[in-house]
């Protein structure tokens, strides 16, 4: 059982108005400290450990540079590791053993959270698949296969973008499909380990300097068989995940989160009073959490919202000022709220100490104010 009060770790900050209060981790390892992307679990399923992003500005970016830090609740400890280094949001945490993969290059790398663990490579693209091309990305990020086996690759190679499986313990990748436009944001079904979903992103070309809006965004795709798209209707969607039944997808349009029906495409629509960035859903979908802003741009005001959809009432978590310097602008600090550890959290990112910090708050405790 965490205990935000007495370990020593976190710093309390109440919403003047909601009353809700927040946990932001006060011991420091690296001058701006985050948390994941909102569609992966940065918690062991025991609780125990607790992953982040570290970035030391002016190095590095969302893209490339930032690097892993941990809490460690047992021994109340916090840990940076400078050679977790990794491009895009690609770290994965095993939920079993609180170890973190990550991408870096043309591999994929692994370490455990004690102090001393080694540094593993888990597996590479192979070379004659990339010839003399540029690498800037190995995955989006990490997705492991329900049966273990396997991590998903969307890999920007050169002017490619190529799709398929790594397996975990070494062994030759499996090519599944190639993109000459830019699509990502792959991520393995929870129940089949043969199914992923993907996402066409905004192509900026880099020989015509021309940038290519997304059409159609959400699409599926099965090993063997062509991709398809999930919405009969093109649709400009965004920050898609799996609901954890795996026969739905979820997404967010304008004020709305949707919840899509993978075989029929049919929508189930969550609303909220302002634009949403990005939500995420507890299993079953009875609660969902999201940031909102009124611009879009790196850095921008934003606020975190729970929504407790038995009863229909919404409480806000935090007001984010924004932030329009280097910091703001460079690592991608939008909040992006994520449900962890079997629900029991929501882990999120936050600015409105005046430092970019990681946060956490019981989701019991937003259960009991909003019934």
């Amino acid at each position: 059982m965490i205990d935000f009060k007495d370990s020593g770790l976190f710093t309390p900050v109440t919403h003047p108005e909601s009353g809700v209060v927040i946990h932001l981790l006060a011991r420091k390892v690296a001058p701006v400290q985050q948390g994941f992307y909102f569609t992966n679990d940065s918690m062991s399923r025991d609780g125990r450990y607790l992953w982040f992003y570290c970035a030391f500005p002016p190095s590095g970016s969302a893209d490339q540079g930032r690097t892993l830090g941990v809490v460690d609740f047992q021994s109340c400890e916090v840990r940076h590791f400078p050679e977790t280094q990794f491009s895009q949001a690609s770290p994965f945490v095993d939920p079993a053993t609180g170890e973190v993969t990550w991408g870096m290059g043309t591999g994929l790398w692994r370490r455990g959270p004690g102090k001393s663990d080694p540094v593993e490579l888990v597996n590479r693209l192979p070379q004659d698949l990339i010839g003399a091309r540029p690498v800037p990305s190995i995955a989006t990020h990490l997705t492991r296969s329900v049966d273990g086996r396997n991590f998903f690759i969307d890999a920007q190679i050169g002017l490619q973008y190529v799709f398929g499986t790594l397996p975990v313990g070494g062994g030759d990748f499996e090519e599944w499909h190639r993109f000459d436009r830019c699509h990502n944001h792959a991520q393995f079904s929870p129940v089949d380990p043969d199914l992923v979903l993907l996402a066409q992103e905004m192509h900026d070309d880099p020989i015509t300097g021309l940038t290519f809006p997304i059409t159609n965004r959400l699409w599926l795709m099965r090993r063997g068989q062509t991709p398809r798209a999930v919405l009969a209707e093109p649709r400009w969607v965004s920050h898609e995940w799996w609901d954890p039944d795996g026969l739905h997808a979820w997404c967010v349009y304008g004020n709305e989160t949707w919840n899509v029906d993978i075989l029929s495409g049919a929508i189930e629509k969550v609303g909220f009073p302002s634009p949403c960035w990005h939500s995420h859903a507890s299993a079953g979908g009875e609660y969902v959490v999201c940031d909102s802003t009124v611009h879009f741009y790196r850095g921008c005001p934003s606020s975190v919202r729970f929504l407790n959809r038995k009863t229909g009432r919404l409480l806000k978590l935090v007001d984010n000022p924004g932030r329009t310097d280097y910091t703001g602008c460079n690592y991608h600090i939008d909040p992006h709220p994520r449900f962890c550890c079997g629900d029991e959290f929501i882990v999120f990112t936050t600015v409105v100490s005046g430092e970019v910090d990681l946060a956490m708050v019981r989701t019991e405790d937003l259960i009991d104010r909003t019934s």
